[in-house]
């Protein structure tokens, strides 16, 4: 678990990459994940820019099928548009964001 203050996050964009890419660019999950909506999140927070990244409702937790390596939609989570920019630059280029 991170000590990053995630309180307050919302959706902001969302990519779809395999849950073993998503590991190999941002480590494991370091973030809370409820065991019910979401399986896995990591917090990161660069320059007062804090960012989620996070499954909803899309892994075996909510759905009761497959693995958490089975998931590939991910969402980004922050407090203003920064944290997609943030994500896309851990992310090196890869992963297609949408963001609204």
């Amino acid at each position: 678990m991170t000590d990053i203050n995630t309180t307050g996050t919302s959706y902001r964009g969302q990519f779809r990459l395999p849950y073993a890419q998503v590991v190999k660019l941002l480590g494991k999950p370091n973030g809370y994940h409820d065991g019910y909506k979401t399986d896995a999140e990591w917090a990161f927070e660069k320059d007062g820019v804090v960012a989620t990244v996070y499954n909803y409702k899309n892994g075996p937790s909510y759905t009761g099928r497959g693995k958490v390596e089975d998931i590939e939609v991910w969402n980004i989570g922050g407090f203003d548009i920064q944290a997609v920019y943030l994500v896309s630059d851990k992310l090196g280029g890869q992963g297609e964001i949408h963001f609204d």
